[in-house]
C-alpha cells in the first residue's frame, strides 16, 4: 500500500486499510498449515479412539479460523478462542497441541487491536493456562503421547507433578507472545510519532518559508513603491522649477535675465539628473552628511530658480533629525513646493515656515517638526493642490506622523496651506 501524499499511515491503517487477496496471503498460508497440522493430529486421536472423539476436526477448524484472523480482526479472532476455551470445559474435550498456535492471536491482540482487545488478549492468557494444564490435568494428547508414549485410556492422567511442569511451560510458551505483540505496538507507535513529527517539522518549515518568501516579496514591492514615490519627488519638483522658467523665457527680452534663466533650467536639471542617479543607485538619501537645516534650504534655493517668490521663516534652534525622519522631511518639503509652485498664483508669494520644536533633555518625549507651506490658487474653487498629498501622508504615517490641508477663503482669493508634523525625539 502506497499511502496517500500528506497522510501518516498508523497501526490502524495497516492492515485495515489494505484491499484485494494478496495483503491476506500471509495469514492464509499460515491458517493453512495450521489446519493440515490440526487435521492431521485429529485423525490420529480419532483412529487412535476409535471414532471415539470425532470433535478434533472442529476444534483444529476453529484454531485454524482464529489464526487466519488474528492481524485483520483481532477482537473476533479472540472471540474464538475464548468460544473455544468454553467448548473444553464443557465438554471435557482433549485439548490438542495444535491449539497452541492460538498463542498468535495472543500476539495479535496486542499487536493490532483496539485497546479493549488488547485487554482481553491479557486476560486470555492466564486463563488460557488454567484451562490447558489445570482444568484438565495435563490431557494435551500430542504431548502426552510424546512424553509417556502410552495410547490414551484408563493412563491418560499423569502424575501429580505433570500438570504443574506443563502449566508453568505452558504459561512460558502461551504468555510469550502477548507481551511481544506489545512491544512491538509500541513500537510502531513511536515509528509513527517520529514520522508524524518530522512531518509537522516539514510542514511549519515550508510554511516558514513561505512566509519568509511573502516578506521578502513584500519588501521587494515597498522598495519599489518607495523608489517610484522617489523618483516622482525629484522629477516632479525639477520639472515644476524648469516649466516655470521655460514658461517665462518666453516674455524676456533681457538677454542678461535670459542666460539666468536657461542658467537656472540646466542646474535644476543637472540636479534633478544627480538626484534620481543617488535615489537608483542607494536606499540611502541623495543628501545624508549634510546638515538637515541645509537641505531644506537647499530647497527653498531651488524653488526660487522657478521665478516664484518664496517667503521662508524658521523659527527654533535646527538640530540633527533622524535619518528616516530627515529623509521624509526632505521629501515632503520637496513635495509640498512642488505643487506650490505647479498650482499657485505667480503674482502671489509662497511662504514656507518651518518651526523647530524646543530642546529637551536627551530621553525626553517625542516632539514635532512643523513645516508649512501656503500658496493662493491659480483659479477660484482650484484642487490642484492636492495632488501627492496622499504620496507625502503615507511618509508622514510611516513614521508616526501625520499632513494637514487647509482651504480658506481670503480676499485674493482661495488660499492652500499644507502642514507637515515631522516626529522628533528629544536629544536625538
Amino acid at each position: 500500500m502506497v499511502p496517500l501524499r500528506g497522510h501518516t499511515p498508523t497501526h490502524l491503517d495497516d492492515p485495515m486499510s489494505e484491499t484485494g487477496w494478496r495483503p491476506w496471503l500471509p495469514e492464509a498460508i499460515a491458517a493453512f498449515v495450521v489446519l493440515v497440522v490440526g487435521f492431521t493430529e485429529a485423525a490420529m486421536f480419532w483412529a487412535m479412539t476409535d471414532g471415539g472423539h470425532a470433535a478434533g476436526f472442529a476444534q483444529a477448524l476453529v484454531v485454524a479460523g482464529a489464526v487466519g484472523m488474528c492481524r485483520r480482526a483481532p477482537g473476533a479472532a479472540l472471540g474464538l478462542v475464548w468460544a473455544l476455551g468454553l467448548f473444553h470445559v464443557l465438554s471435557h474435550a482433549p485439548i490438542m497441541l495444535s491449539e497452541f498456535a492460538l498463542t498468535a492471536v495472543f500476539f495479535g491482540g496486542a499487536r493490532w487491536g483496539r485497546p479493549l482487545t488488547v485487554v482481553s488478549s491479557a486476560l486470555s492468557v492466564p486463563l488460557a493456562v488454567v484451562v490447558a494444564f489445570v482444568l484438565h490435568e495435563g490431557r494435551v494428547f500430542s504431548l502426552y503421547l510424546l512424553l509417556t508414549g502410552a495410547r490414551p485410556g484408563g493412563m491418560l492422567r499423569a502424575e501429580s507433578t505433570t500438570p504443574l511442569i506443563l502449566s508453568l511451560i505452558g504459561l512460558l510458551v502461551v504468555a510469550a507472545p502477548w507481551p511481544a505483540g506489545l512491544v512491538m505496538r509500541s513500537l510502531d507507535r513511536a515509528s509513527t510519532s517520529r514520522a508524524s513529527m518530522l512531518a509537522a517539522e516539514e510542514t511549519a518549515a515550508g510554511a516558514l518559508r513561505e512566509t519568509e518568501h511573502a516578506r521578502e516579496v513584500a519588501h521587494l514591492r515597498d522598495q519599489q513603491t518607495r523608489l517610484a514615490r522617489d523618483v516622482h519627488d525629484v522629477v516632479g519638483h525639477s520639472l515644476a522649477v524648469i516649466l516655470a522658467q521655460a514658461e517665462s523665457g518666453q516674455y524676456l527680452d533681457d538677454t542678461g535675465k535670459l542666460k539666468r534663466a536657461m542658467q537656472t533650467i540646466a542646474t535644476t536639471a543637472r540636479s534633478s539628473l544627480q538626484d534620481v542617479r543617488q535615489v537608483l543607485s542607494t536606499t540611502q538619501d541623495a543628501t545624508t552628511g549634510r546638515d538637515d537645516a541645509d537641505r531644506l534650504d537647499d530647497l527653498i534655493v531651488g524653488a526660487r530658480g522657478s521665478g516664484h517668490e518664496i517667503v521662508a521663516s524658521e523659527l527654533g534652534t535646527p538640530r540633527p533629525l533622524p535619518r528616516e525622519a530627515a529623509a521624509v522631511a526632505y521629501r515632503v518639503f520637496q513635495e509640498m513646493l512642488t505643487n506650490a509652485i505647479k498650482h499657485g498664483r505667480r503674482d502671489q508669494p509662497i511662504t514656507a515656515e518651518r518651526h523647530w520644536p524646543p530642546p529637551q533633555p536627551a530621553g525626553g518625549v517625542t516632539d514635532t517638526l512643523r513645516i508649512e507651506v501656503t500658496n493662493m490658487a491659480d483659479a477660484a474653487g482650484d484642487d490642484s493642490a492636492g495632488r501627492g498629498l496622499d504620496g507625502m501622508r503615507r511618509r508622514l504615517e510611516a513614521i508616526g506622523g501625520h499632513l494637514d490641508v487647509r482651504r480658506r477663503e481670503q480676499t485674493a482669493g482661495i488660499s492652500f496651506t499644507v502642514t507637515a508634523f515631522v516626529p522628533v525625539r528629544n536629544g536625538a
